[in-house]
């Protein structure tokens, strides 16, 4: 591979463009963790409960909004 190619804006958009990915995958496996463990306290069953859906709505809307709220933070 020619070291010049390394520095190729079309490489640097790939990698950028993985790394976003691999973030989004990460978030998205703690938010389901995270709401998971909090919302579902028994062996779920073919569908969940309106208590257990209310929750895992409310907690992944406001996992969303916290990480809207850092991510702000962290670029200013």
């Amino acid at each position: 591979m020619d070291p010049s190619s390394l520095n190729s804006p079309e490489l640097q958009s790939l990698l950028a463009q993985e790394k976003e990915r691999a973030m989004i995958t990460e978030m998205i496996s703690k938010l389901t963790s995270s709401c998971w463990d909090k919302c579902i306290t028994g062996t779920p069953g073919s569908k969940f409960s309106s208590s257990e859906a209310n929750c895992l709505t409310n907690c992944a809307q406001r996992y969303m909004d916290m990480s809207l709220v850092i991510m702000k933070r962290l670029h200013q």
